[in-house]
């Protein structure tokens, strides 16, 4: 982030590998995703620059053509533009979005800061990682995946405002870390403390099902491995749920610490959301609690 004329300019990147088969709409859930990160600073986005990798011998124009289209038209709905942007060789194709956005210098809003009393607040259910996992193995029915879609594609606009309105302490956007690792990077270093109740947390129906067949991406376990040692988990969590708070999630919700009362303004906003968990004065740690 970067302060000029009591203007905050705020710049990001992000660049993901196809999660569905249709060019189109993975060009507008890649940009969706990128645009997210401007959102979770509080911020509202101006331009973008494309970033594409692919294989130039096996990959057809038109396929890249449908990526951008898809993406134009994410960018469009953001009133944003793109103005430009690179590509390169690659073994598979990738594809993302370096935006450019802005904000108040005074209302920016960070991974950190935290405040006891507040409570923690996710505005998109988990469970995508496992879906789109299903989907590449051909495993997953059209019903889970248009679901995955649906929220892939919602924007984390509204839900931006609302956190700014609601004087939320602290945001981040849930993607490939999963819920907690990106709650840990919220936590950690800090003089308050996370508890989390996993029951609470909002999770797509076709994801536990999907669960039940083995079905789980390996970032899960990554993620989990790189959290065990580092966070509480109850004695009575299931493995299974310890695994999808760990769900790598792509385009995924915000994670705000919020006052209670500041629950109204998503709720007039019509943003799904759900109450997870509570900060606590403490050192730095999550407890996350059956």
């Amino acid at each position: 982030m970067f302060v000029h004329n009591g203007i905050a300019l705020i710049e990001t990147v992000d660049v993901i590998s196809p999660v569905v088969d249709d060019p189109f709409t993975f060009g507008a859930i890649s940009a969706t995703n990128a645009l997210s990160d401007v959102y979770a600073m509080g911020g509202r986005p101006l331009t973008a620059l494309a970033i594409a990798g692919y294989p130039p011998c096996s990959c057809e124009p038109a396929i890249l053509r449908e990526i951008l289209r898809g993406a134009s038209h994410a960018l469009q709905r953001a009133k944003a533009v793109l103005v430009g942007g690179h590509s390169f060789d690659d073994d598979e194709i990738k594809f993302g979005l370096a935006v450019t956005g802005t904000g108040s210098p005074n209302h920016i809003l960070r991974a950190t800061g935290a405040l006891p009393g507040h409570l923690l607040v996710l505005t998109k259910p988990l469970g995508i990682g496992i879906i789109t996992t299903a989907l590449k193995g051909g495993r997953a029915d059209e019903k889970a995946v248009q679901e995955a879609i649906r929220w892939m594609l919602t924007s984390n606009d509204v839900p931006s405002a609302c956190a700014l309105q609601g004087a939320a302490s602290a945001c981040t956007d849930v993607t490939g870390f999963g819920l907690l690792g990106h709650a840990y990077t919220m936590v950690r270093n800090t003089s308050v403390s996370f508890e989390i109740r996993a029951q609470a947390v909002p999770v797509l129906d076709a994801a536990w099902k999907l669960m039940d067949k083995g079905l789980v991406p390996e970032g899960a376990y990554k993620n989990r491995a790189y959290l065990k040692n580092r966070l509480r988990f109850s004695a009575d969590l299931s493995e299974e749920m310890e695994l999808m708070l760990c769900d790598p999630q792509t385009s995924g919700g915000l994670l705000l610490s919020l006052p209670e009362d500041s629950l109204r303004f998503l709720h007039n906003a019509g943003v799904f959301h759900t109450a997870i968990g509570r900060v606590l004065a403490g050192s730095g740690d999550i407890r996350i609690i059956r």
